[in-house]
C-alpha cells in the first residue's frame, strides 16, 4: 500500500533513540523527508545520518522541548532545514521511576513537563502553518497505562492520561480544519532495553538465556497477551505511519491501542 507520503515533512520528537528512531526510519522509507530530533546538540546527527545512507531524506535538530525557549528552538530549526511541518509525531516522553510513596509533588510536575507541555508546546508551534495549508497530522505517542494504569509511577500513567484528554480535545479544536489528531498508545514494546531486562531476570529464574525462552514467561507474568508475542517497534511504527499518512484522514480524536490485546476492551 502506497501512503502517499512523499513530499510530506515529518518532525519525529525525541527521535534520536528507541521507537522514535524506528518512526522516523518508517516514514522515511515511505517518502516522507524525516526531521529527527534530540534533546542536546549532536544527539539527532547519527540517526539522520543513518537515514540519509538508507536513500532517505532526514535532517537533525535539537532543542530541549520542556521547556518554551527550547521548544521554539526545535521547530524552528526544523522549519528552516526541511520547510513547512506536515506531521507532528510527538513521540518524547519519559517513563521514570516512582510510587504513591516516594514521588513527591516535584517529580510529578517533572512528569507532566516531559510527557504532556512537551507536546502541547510542539503542537501549538505546528498547527498554525497545517491550518494555513489546510492539512496535517498530529500524533501523541501514549500508554496502555492510561487505560489500566499500574499502581507502580502513579506520576506517569497520570502524565499519560492527561495526554490522551488532550488529543480528544485538541481534535474538537481543529475539526474541519484537515488536521487530524490522534494518540497511539503501546503496550510493552521490545526495545533493547526491555529485551535487555527481562533477559536478565530471566537468567535469575532460570527461565534461560534467549529471547524465546524468556518471552512466553515475559507474557505469563507480567501482562495478559492475546498474540503470544511482545509488540516490536517495527509494528508501533507502521501504526504510526499509517495514521499519519493521507489515507488515514477519516481518523481523529482515537486512542489506538496496540497491545497484542493485554487491554481487550470492547471500546
Amino acid at each position: 500500500m502506497d501512503l502517499q507520503l512523499t513530499g510530506k515533512t515529518a518532525l519525529v520528537t525525541g527521535s534520536h533513540r528507541g521507537t522514535g528512531r524506528v518512526i522516523a526510519e518508517r516514514l522515511a522509507r515511505e517518502g516522507a523527508r524525516v526531521v529527527v530530533h534530540g534533546m542536546a546538540d549532536g544527539e539527532a546527527e547519527t540517526v539522520a545520518a543513518d537515514i540519509r545512507e538508507a536513500g532517505g531524506h532526514a535532517v537533525a535538530v535539537a532543542g530541549d522541548i520542556t521547556g518554551d525557549e527550547g521548544a521554539k528552538a526545535a521547530y524552528e530549526a526544523a522549519r528552516q532545514a526541511a520547510g513547512a511541518i506536515d506531521i507532528l509525531v510527538n513521540n518524547y516522553g519519559i517513563a521514570e521511576a516512582g510510587s504513591w510513596t516516594r514521588t513527591e509533588t516535584p517529580d510529578w510536575i517533572d512528569a507532566y513537563e516531559k510527557n504532556v507541555l512537551s507536546a502541547v508546546r510542539m503542537a501549538r508551534l505546528s498547527i498554525g502553518a497545517m491550518k494555513e495549508r489546510g492539512w496535517g497530522r498530529i500524533i501523541m505517542l501514549g500508554t496502555i497505562g492510561s487505560t489500566e494504569p499500574a499502581a507502580r509511577m502513579p506520576h506517569y500513567y497520570a502524565a499519560k492520561g492527561a495526554l490522551v484528554t488532550m488529543t480528544v480535545s485538541l481534535a474538537k479544536e481543529l475539526a474541519n480544519t484537515g488536521i487530524t489528531v490522534n494518540i497511539v498508545s503501546p503496550g510493552l514494546i521490545r526495545t533493547k532495553e526491555v529485551e535487555e531486562r527481562f533477559l536478565a531476570q530471566g537468567y535469575e529464574k532460570g527461565w534461560g538465556t534467549t529471547w524465546e525462552e524468556v518471552e512466553p514467561h515475559v507474557l505469563k507474568t507480567f501482562m495478559n497477551n492475546l498474540t503470544g508475542r511482545v509488540t516490536t517497534p517495527a509494528e508501533v511504527a507502521d501504526l504510526v505511519a499509517f495514521v499519519a499518512s493521507p489515507r488515514a484522514g477519516a481518523l481523529t480524536a482515537l486512542n489506538l491501542r496496540i497491545d497484542g490485546g493485554t487491554t481487550a476492551l470492547a471500546v
